[in-house]
């Protein structure tokens, strides 16, 4: 408040005439006036103070002495009216205190609003592109020119004056600083003083010698050693010249400044690129050889012959440049614009965004996926162990017995046999009228018995296998004495019929049309047959049902779940899951193949595999996705059938190319976990009769073994 009042007073004291004044203020004593004048010789001058900062202190400290005594107000505004131009006087001090307790509580005001209204910027000085306006000329040649590169138009530009900032923590604020302020700020950064007026090397002033000395402070002669040299030093100085000498120590070349540059020169190699985002040199054209010259010799001079020629190729074939003969350089058509042009094509390089490709360098074998071993897959069939001999036509189907010590095989030649697996000794033939199509033996060891179809006819075959007690069974399950008519009445067409067939002493199913192929239900006491329609048959009961489902196109193939009511349809492009007991489609598997020729289930049911009469395998994961996990095409020709092992983790496919490749599959019990698929053999050895290869291949139950059958009436068997 006092130093408020002082500067109200002050200002009123100097709008009034100095007559005014000296009646309206109070007297002063003699003694308080020498005071004052000599404070006032004490204080330095308005110059002083604005060099050197640190004169400010005394300042307030006088200041508020004389603000202290009531008596000098009058006679300090006197001063301060007076000698303000000159001289840095109380009043001075006074007002500059006022002002800056004043920019003091602005700049705390304007601090609380910039924190609340200064927003963050994510951007970085960084991530700005460089404005570079004179290439990669060396920045000397512009140190002593007002200007720095050209613009667009040719004109210069010129160089920016600079503004140094520093940022105030305190007041959150960007105070920019002077010249003066940044020589003071270097001076410390150098280690000298900050004046430049300060002498460090003044001369030594002797205080303990005057004018009236008489005696020295000490008599004591001078010592010896101060006027002879030393030997350590001279030891020392040997040692480091001898290490120069040696090379040991080495010291720092003076660096050479560049004086010339090459301006066409490779600059991809330039290491003065610090100051850029990232340097991408320009592309430098191939430098011209002769047939680019405008006077080449005659051998690059192409004859009228071969310049029609050259109108006859492809665009992409035909030369880009005909060499031409010309008397001078002046003579030449792009003479005249070759300035223009070189320095559009300049001003092109310049100006063209360039953005660095950042290329990855992938070993391709790192791209594979990496398998295991084939070693440590093991076991499964490698080499042909036994084959089997006795068909005099192509084998097209097989099928192995529950305990896997029995092999049915059918053949075009209009066979059935049985053989016995081990020895390769045939143990029962059946013959029929037409061509076999289809075996499929049952699944229950206890029941032995036998499913094949021949044209429109499916036969139920008692092999004579098992004991007096199974054998019994058997012929109670297919003895009936009358035929049995097609459950469907509703139907004009009959689906099939049963009758007894007394030839062959078992059971013969007649249908409307011709039966590719049949599956057994795991049970063994249903099972189904595939031609136009799809049908499901009772064995103990003689029942005959169609499939209550409307499907879409043909049916190429059927199977059961393993474990599941679930029934797999394929056609030609899909395949449709559907529910027995509650007759509903559960899920359609979309192929994406030219058309399907078999399927087969994983003994766990979640996984389909499914080939092609293109030579492609499809892998399905149904919990996965209806479309195919996997797709490996590994045959040339068509796929004739696809198979699964019951307990180990492979599968098979064969294909009329006489090879058979066997994989590896295994199906982990973690859904997160993808199956892994791995090719591990390529079985050959059958031959190609009539366009036609491997027919059908069949797991063994119990061990690593797979059956081929060949169009060369050969079946074979490849063992581990």
């Amino acid at each position: 408040m006092k130093i408020k009042e002082e500067k109200k007073k002050s200002k009123s004291v100097q709008n009034s005439k100095s007559e005014e004044v000296e009646e309206e203020q109070p007297s002063i004593t003699e003694q308080n006036k020498l005071k004052l004048k000599q404070k006032q010789k004490q204080l330095p001058s308005h110059s002083d103070s604005d060099s050197d900062p640190d004169y400010g202190s005394p300042y307030v400290s006088d200041s508020e002495d004389f603000s202290e005594d009531g008596d000098f107000d009058g006679s300090l505004s006197d001063s301060e009216a007076g000698e303000s131009g000159s001289s840095g006087d109380e009043g001075v001090v006074n007002s500059d205190i006022d002002d800056g307790l004043h920019n003091d509580q602005e700049n705390q005001s304007k601090s609380s609003e910039s924190h609340q209204g200064v927003e963050e910027s994510d951007s970085s000085e960084d991530e700005v592109a460089p404005r570079n306006t004179v290439g990669d000329v060396p920045l000397v040649w512009y140190k002593d020119e007002e200007h720095i590169g050209y613009d667009l138009n040719g004109k210069k530009i010129k160089k920016r004056t600079r503004k140094d900032k520093v940022y105030d923590e305190y007041n959150d604020e960007e105070v920019e600083v002077t010249k003066k302020e940044l020589k003071l700020i270097n001076r410390l950064l150098k280690g000298k003083a900050p004046h430049s007026d300060f002498d460090p090397y003044a001369p030594y002033v002797d205080w303990f010698k005057w004018d009236d000395a008489k005696h020295p402070l000490s008599n004591a002669p001078e010592p010896k050693r101060r006027f002879i040299p030393s030997k350590w030093e001279s030891k020392k100085v040997v040692k480091l010249v001898r290490a120069i000498r040696m090379g040991l120590i080495k010291r720092d070349k003076p660096k050479e400044e560049q004086q010339f540059y090459h301006l066409w020169g490779d600059d991809s190699s330039s290491t003065e690129k610090a100051n850029h985002l990232s340097f991408i040199p320009a592309p430098k054209s191939k430098l011209p050889g002769h047939e680019e010259s405008y006077n080449p010799s005659l051998e690059y001079i192409p004859t009228q012959e071969e310049i029609n020629s050259y109108q006859l190729m492809f665009e992409e074939d035909r030369p880009k440049f005909i060499p031409r003969r010309y008397t001078s350089l002046r003579s030449i058509p792009a003479y005249d614009n070759a300035v223009k042009d070189v320095f559009e094509r300049c001003l092109d390089l310049y100006l063209c965004p360039r953005v660095r490709k950042k290329r990855i360098n992938i070993d391709p074998e790192s791209l594979k996926p990496k398998l295991p071993s084939r070693r440590d897959l093991k076991p499964y069939p490698v080499t042909c162990y036994l084959e089997y001999k006795g068909h005099t036509d192509a084998v097209v189907s097989i099928s192995i017995e529950a305990s896997g010590q029995w092999l049915a095989s059918g053949s075009l030649d209009g066979t059935v046999r049985i053989w016995e697996v081990e020895t390769g000794r045939c143990l029962r033939v059946w013959e029929f009228e037409e061509a076999v199509k289809f075996v499929a033996w049952n699944p229950l060891r206890e029941i032995p018995i036998v499913a094949v179809s021949v044209g429109q006819e499916v036969f139920i075959l008692n092999t004579g296998l098992g004991d007096e007690e199974e054998q019994k069974n058997i012929k109670e399950l297919l003895h009936f004495e009358t035929p049995v008519a097609p459950d469907d009445s509703g139907d004009k067409v009959s689906v099939a019929s049963w009758h007894r067939d007394d030839k062959h002493e078992g059971i013969r199913i007649r249908h409307f049309k011709t039966v590719s192929s049949v599956e057994w239900h795991r049970k063994g006491d249903y099972f189904s047959t595939v031609m136009p329609a799809d049908i499901l048959f009772l064995l103990s009961k003689k029942h005959t049902q169609r499939i209550p489902f409307k499907l879409r196109g043909l049916p190429v193939s059927s199977v059961f779940h393993p474990t599941k009511k679930i029934f797999f349809i394929s056609t030609k492009k899909n395949i449709r899951a559907y529910d027995l007991q509650k007759q509903k489609l559960i899920k359609k598997l979309e192929t994406g193949l030219r058309e399907v020729s078999s399927i087969s289930v994983h003994p766990g049911g979640d996984n389909i595999i499914v080939g092609s009469r293109e030579g492609k395998l499809c892998w399905f994961d149904m919990d996965l996705s209806s479309k195919p996990y996997r797709i490996l095409k590994c045959h040339p020709k068509d796929i004739t059938n696809v198979a699964f092992h019951r307990s180990y983790p492979l599968f098979a496919s064969c294909s009329d190319d006489c090879t058979a490749y066997v994989f590896h599959g295994m199906v982990y019990s973690d859904l997160n976990q993808n199956p892994l698929i791995v090719p591990l053999e390529i079985l050959r050895g059958h031959t190609s009769s009539n366009g036609r290869g491997v027919m059908d291949c069949k797991f063994h139950p119990r061990q690593p073994w797979l059956f081929t059958a060949g169009a060369d009436s050969v079946i074979k068997l490849y063992c581990h």
